[in-house]
């Protein structure tokens, strides 16, 4: 969880503000939505590894304000809280509350690690970076993500299953269940 938070941090930390606007793999998101995505969640995320029910607050994710502060600094800090919250053994065990309801902790914590590595991904792809997620990590998501995918989609968390070859490599092969073409491009 701390690799894949250091790792996303650091593409959040190289985004430019004129690349706000930019679209992004997240059909649904731009650059600015997709950061404030995390920026509404990420709270609630935190507070579910430490079994606290924690709801997002009141405004809509669109109405975080990123023109004032420091906000590449504001998320790399909420990723590295809610990494090291989940860090804690405990915090897969049981259940957590997140969202108004009890749900099994390792299902939340594999999420928020796939949130991560995917959002991170989003980000990387629609800024002209590269990411650098480490083997271990991104099997684990991987994994993590052939056992939720259908749940995703029928949630409407993930697109239809974009089909990649079994022999790519493991990110493209998680993308492509969560609904993402990893060949997407800014056009």
């Amino acid at each position: 969880m701390t690799r894949a938070a250091a790792t996303t941090a650091k593409v959040v930390g190289a985004i430019e503000p004129s690349q706000l606007t930019a679209p992004t793999p997240c059909a649904e998101y731009d650059v600015r939505s997709l950061v404030n995505h995390l920026l509404f969640w990420g709270p609630s995320l935190e507070a579910a590894a430490r079994k606290e029910a924690r709801m997002p607050p009141a405004a809509a994710e669109s109405e975080i304000d990123l023109t004032s502060g420091d906000w590449t600094s504001d998320l790399a800090g909420q990723l590295r809280r809610t990494a090291d919250a989940w860090s804690d053994p405990a915090a897969w065990d049981g259940v957590t509350p997140l969202g108004g309801q009890d749900s099994p902790a390792p299902l939340i914590g594999g999420m928020v690690l796939v949130e991560f590595v995917v959002h991170g991904w989003d980000l990387a792809r629609a800024t002209g970076q590269q990411t650098g997620y480490d083997d271990d990590v991104l099997a684990y998501v991987h994994n993590e993500t052939l056992g939720h995918a259908p749940f995703g989609r029928e949630m409407g968390l993930y697109g239809p299953e974009v089909p990649v070859s079994p022999d790519a490599p493991l990110l493209d092969r998680t993308l492509g269940l969560t609904g993402r073409d990893p060949n997407w491009t800014r056009t």
